[in-house]
This record gives structure tokens, C-alpha cells and sequence, in this order.
């Protein structure tokens, strides 16, 4: 079964110590950061720096991810060529993807450095993209929608609001849109560092909102992100008497299983294994 992160953590491709730090951070992924968090003259050593680190390696479990320049950018194409060369990585991530186009693009320029195994992320922050997400999350290669919220908000011309309501459709039809496509989907970042209370009730109402884990900016938040978006120890005892309820029940030949009250059906147990395989992955990291 594929696992799919509560938490993504953003890192610059140009902060060496951070890169080397990640190998000890509790992230279920690691975006390495070529874009936003990259100054033009600092292009090209980020990208040596990302493809070295890669290299060697120490990682562990987490999946790598190398968030690239856009192909319309001076650096895109040397980004993708290069992250194409690096064995460790398997993920490219695209920033404010608007159409179809752009992800075939992305994908013919892979598939000519003989990397037709890689995915891509998504990254939907415009409105553009919030109007085209259900053909763009449909594309073969994506394997995840990302929200880009600070720009989507920027771009909506949003004031703050710590409840989101501007965002909530956009929010929701991206949810839609991943599900559809049977895809993950992974909510914006939290810009407030310091604000724990606040990282806390935006994951709860991500998670509320169907999302399946949270993109951050700092390690401080990976772990009131990877509580609210992982499976609590409850919610895993439950999953084990589900599945040993309804092994009973199907090797007695019985019609109907009943849990605390509660009607299984096969859906419930779907979602059984799914929370015991998260909580195996999440011991692994």
C-alpha cells in the first residue's frame, strides 16, 4: 500500500547546514526547494548542493522531493535535467501549474533523460490553476496536488484570516479534484513560526477538509502537523479490533459485524488497513 505524508517540509536548496539537518527531522517528506526560497544568483549552486545531498544519502524512509524551477524560467530545464540525473529521488515538484500543458512539458522533458519512473507534484496556486485542477490532477504522471495558499491568497486578494474562508472552495474543489483522481493531496503552509495554536487549528481544519497531510516551513511544526494528520493511538487499536472482528465474522459465514454499535461494511475495513499500514510506515521513519 502507498503511504502518503502528513507532513512535507520545505527546504532551501541553498541552506547546506538545513539540508543536512533534515536527515535527522521527523518529516515523512523532504521538498527540497529550488524556487521561492532560492535567489536568482544562487540558481545553479542550489541545485549542486540538492543533487549532492541527495547523493549521499542518510534519509532514510523519507521521500525526496525536488521542487523546481517553472520550464519558463532560465532555470528550469538545467533543474530538471539534473534532478533526472540524481538515483535518489523519484519526485519533481512543479510550481503554480496552471494547465494540462505544462505537466506534459514537465513530463516529455523527463521522459528524454530516460526518466519515465518519476511523478510529479503539482503545486496549485493560482486561480488558473484552481480553475483547470481536475484535468491537471488527471494527468498520468501526477501523483499529488499541492496548495500553494500564500500565493493562491495573494493572487484572490484575500485579507488574513486566520479561518481561511476566502480559500474554502478552492480548498474543498482541490480536495474534490485529488480524489476524483485518486491522488494525494496535501494542504498549504503556515507562515506564523512562532503561533503554535494557530498551526494547530489549521491542520485540524485541513484534515476536516479531506486533506491528507500538511506542507511546512520550519521544523518546529512537524510534529502538532504529523499528530493532527497520523493516526492516533485510538484510532489504531480501533483499526486492529475492526479487522480481527471481521475475520471472525467472515470465516464464521456470518452476514453482519457489528463494532461498539456500529455497523462494518467493506469500506470500514478499507480504511482499517489503511490506518495500520500508515502506523507501520510511520514506526519505519
Amino acid at each position: 500500500m502507498k503511504m502518503t505524508p502528513r507532513t512535507a517540509l520545505y527546504m532551501p536548496g541553498s541552506n547546506q547546514r538545513a539540508m543536512e539537518k533534515a536527515r535527522g527531522l521527523p518529516a515523512d517528506a523532504i521538498v527540497f526547494d529550488l524556487e521561492d526560497a532560492v535567489a536568482p544568483e544562487a540558481k545553479a549552486q542550489a541545485r549542486a548542493q540538492v543533487v549532492a545531498q541527495i547523493a549521499a544519502g542518510g534519509y532514510g524512509a523519507r521521500q525526496l522531493v525536488v521542487r523546481c524551477n517553472a520550464l519558463s524560467t532560465p532555470w528550469g530545464l538545467d533543474d530538471l535535467q539534473a534532478v533526472a540525473a540524481a538515483p535518489g529521488v523519484a519526485t519533481v515538484c512543479l510550481p503554480k501549474v496552471e494547465s494540462v500543458q505544462q505537466v506534459r512539458a514537465v513530463t516529455r522533458e523527463l521522459d528524454a533523460c530516460g526518466r519515465s519512473d518519476m511523478v510529479i507534484w503539482a503545486m496549485i496556486e493560482t486561480p488558473a490553476g484552481v480553475a483547470r485542477v481536475e484535468q491537471i490532477a488527471d494527468c498520468e504522471r501526477v501523483d499529488a496536488l499541492l496548495m500553494g495558499t500564500t500565493d493562491l491568497c495573494a493572487e484572490l486578494r484575500l485579507p488574513p484570516d486566520d479561518q481561511r474562508r476566502g480559500l474554502s472552495y478552492a480548498l474543498q474543489r482541490c480536495v474534490l479534484a485529488a480524489r476524483l483522481a485518486g491522488i494525494m493531496v496535501l494542504d498549504g503552509v503556515y507562515l506564523d513560526i512562532g503561533n503554535s495554536a494557530g498551526l494547530q487549528a489549521v491542520c485540524e481544519q485541513g484534515r476536516a477538509l479531506g486533506f491528507d497531510g500538511k506542507t511546512l516551513i520550519h521544523p518546529g511544526q512537524i510534529e502538532i502537523a504529523n499528530a493532527v494528520f497520523g493516526p492516533s493511538a485510538a484510532a489504531v487499536e480501533h483499526a486492529r479490533r475492526l479487522l480481527a472482528l471481521w475475520q471472525e465474522t467472515t470465516e464464521a459465514g456470518a452476514a453482519v459485524a457489528v463494532l461498539d454499535g456500529k455497523l462494518i461494511e467493506s469500506m470500514h475495513v478499507d480504511e482499517a488497513r489503511r490506518v495500520l499500514a500508515t502506523a507501520e510506515h510511520i514506526a519505519r521513519l
